[in-house]
């Protein structure tokens, strides 16, 4: 792709996280590029091209499975007529403002991913000092921390992200940034915050990333009522980070994770709660109650981070399902065996007796039994065969009468 755009005449650089990446001997997992030549005149030269955003228009050239992003050179808003806007509170809703490389870089938030990789001639392109900041694994906003965080406040999302993934240190001056205008995030779009989730605790990070968001006080601002029960309940505070550490072990095996899961982590305490407030208004079982309070927890929760019904219909059943687990004779322990989230709902369980949340000897008994063949799990659960009882009892019936013979 870059060699097509160097073809054509226009200037092609990798730039960001890949080059940052490179250099620090890190595989990267995507790549970005930077060009001269506008989302239209990408289109035209790559027929496997699709324009996004409106907010900030891009390419995505697809090749395969890979997408890559390539974005034109920006410069700074000088015109009337640009076509840029802001909110009250100065966070960018729209730029595409077009420039040269040496505008675009003052464009990018952070030194180190304001690295330009030349394919012209195989350079690294630095204005900004990255390469050493890189070297010093340092985080450091370009120009005035203050105002780059107004600007677009998901920056103190990515700052601790990359922190966590890169054992960077946060410069001073954006820490004291941060903690400023850490109450910006209220106006960030929820569908935004949602996408940033799923990169802060997907990426194989999710404990250390967890530790930094709770340090800086942006963990509150994203799950309000968690960091509230994280406050006064300790072995809570046990079961969510048993979850991550979790959630990181099976992201660095390859396995695959679900943001419904750690969703239901992270509400878990909230949810109980209300629970319990709900039972004591109206009579209900456990499992009934535990899905009204998610349903309810979770409407709230949607205020900061849009949830999709894809995830969130299946924790709370992943949720009300937590006090069967605790039945474990008949054929309702049995049934749940069978059940469409049981395996979800397992799991779920068995970080809650890592947490010491509920009896090892409940979350032996429900391992064993997945193991076992059907005629152990009927003497698991105490239940009675056909083959045990003997044949089954016959009801008696009168014969029928006949005409001559009832007299």
């Amino acid at each position: 792709m870059l060699y097509r755009l160097h073809k054509a005449g226009y200037q092609a650089f990798l730039v960001g996280g890949c080059v940052r990446d490179a250099l620090i001997g890190l595989h990267p997992k995507d790549f970005d590029v930077a060009t001269n030549a506008t989302p239209e005149e990408v289109r035209a030269l790559f027929s496997n091209c699709r324009l996004i955003g409106r907010r900030f228009r891009l390419a995505h050239v697809r090749f395969g499975r890979e997408i890559i992003e390539t974005a034109t050179f920006r410069a700074a808003a000088n015109h009337k007529d640009d076509d840029v806007a802001h909110d009250q509170e100065g966070r960018i809703i729209r730029d595409n403002v077009y420039g040269t490389i040496d505008e675009d870089v003052w464009r990018r938030d952070f030194t180190c991913n304001a690295l330009y990789y030349n394919i012209a001639d195989f350079s690294i392109w630095d204005y900004a000092g990255g390469m050493e900041d890189v070297e010093r694994r340092r985080l450091v906003l370009i120009g005035d921390p203050d105002h780059r965080l107004r600007e677009d406040p998901v920056r103190m999302l990515r700052a601790v992200r990359f922190a966590a993934k890169l054992n960077f240190k946060i410069d001073k001056s954006v820490v004291d940034a941060m903690q400023n205008n850490v109450g910006l995030l209220t106006n960030v779009p929820a569908a935004r915050l949602f996408d940033e989730f799923l990169k802060l605790f997907q990426g194989g990070h999710a404990e250390r990333t967890f530790e930094l968001l709770w340090e800086y006080g942006l963990f509150d601002e994203m799950f309000p009522a968690t960091a509230q029960e994280l406050e006064q309940d300790h072995e809570f505070g046990k079961f969510l980070q048993a979850a991550l550490r979790n959630t990181d072990r099976r992201v660095k095996a390859e396995k695959s994770v679900t943001p419904m899961f750690l969703l239901g982590v992270f509400l878990w305490a909230p949810v109980k709660r209300l629970a319990a407030i709900r039972r004591s208004e109206e009579k209900m079982s456990e499992s009934q109650s535990l899905s009204l309070a998610a349903y309810e927890i979770t409407s709230e929760q949607q205020r900061r981070i849009s949830l999709p019904k894809r995830f969130t219909v299946p924790m709370r059943e992943m949720l009300a399902l937590q006090p069967r687990f605790l039945v474990t004779t008949g054929k309702r322990g049995l049934n749940l065996l069978e059940h469409r989230r049981f395996r979800a709902a397992y799991d779920f369980m068995m970080l809650q007796s890592e947490a010491g949340l509920i009896d090892k000897d409940i979350a032996t008994f429900w391992t064993d039994v997945q193991k076992q063949s059907a005629e152990e799990r009927a003497s698991s659960f105490k239940l009675q065969t056909t083959a045990a009882s003997g044949k089954r009892r016959r009801r008696r019936r009168r014969p029928r009468s006949t005409s001559g013979q009832d007299a």
